[in-house]
C-alpha cells in the first residue's frame, strides 16, 4: 500500500519504489535488521550523502534535499519506513527540468549499496 511518497511525473527525472511504470520504478530497500535500528542507520547514511540536507524526519518518513555540484539544482529524496512490509520505500526526483541523465536512479542505487555494505538491507 503506497503511503506518503508522491507519484512520479511523466518526465524521466524521477524514480520511486511505488511507481508502476518500469522507467520510474526502483525496488524498495528490503530491511534485514529490526525496523527501528534500520531507520536510525538509514538516516545516518542519508546524512553522509554529499551536498544533502535532511529537512524533515519522523518515526517513518524522511525528506532530504540533494544539491547538484555544479549548478546547485535541488532534487528531493524521500524515504518511508514500512515495517509491516519489511521495507523502506524510496523516491528521488528532480524539482526542475526534464531529464536528469540518470542522477536520481544512481543516487538511490548508491544509497542501496551503502546500506547493503552496512548489512541493513538485502
Amino acid at each position: 500500500m503506497p503511503g506518503r511518497l508522491a507519484s512520479c511525473p511523466d518526465s524521466p527525472n524521477c524514480v520511486s519504489s511505488d511507481a508502476a511504470e518500469p522507467s520510474h520504478h526502483v525496488p524498495p530497500f528490503a530491511i534485514i535488521v529490526p525496523a527501528k535500528e534500520a531507520w536510525l542507520l538509514v538516516r545516518e547514511a542519508v546524512n553522509d550523502i554529499p551536498r544533502t540536507t535532511i529537512t524533515e524526519v519522523t518515526d517513518n518518513y524522511l525528506h532530504a534535499e540533494c544539491r547538484s555540484m555544479v549548478f546547485r539544482f535541488v532534487d528531493d529524496l524521500e524515504l518511508e519506513l514500512r515495517p509491516g512490509e519489511g521495507i523502506i520505500a524510496v523516491r528521488s526526483a528532480s524539482r526542475t527540468g526534464y531529464s536528469d541523465f540518470g542522477v536520481n536512479r544512481s543516487r538511490v542505487e548508491r544509497l542501496r549499496s551503502v546500506l547493503q555494505s552496512r548489512r541493513l538491507v538485502k
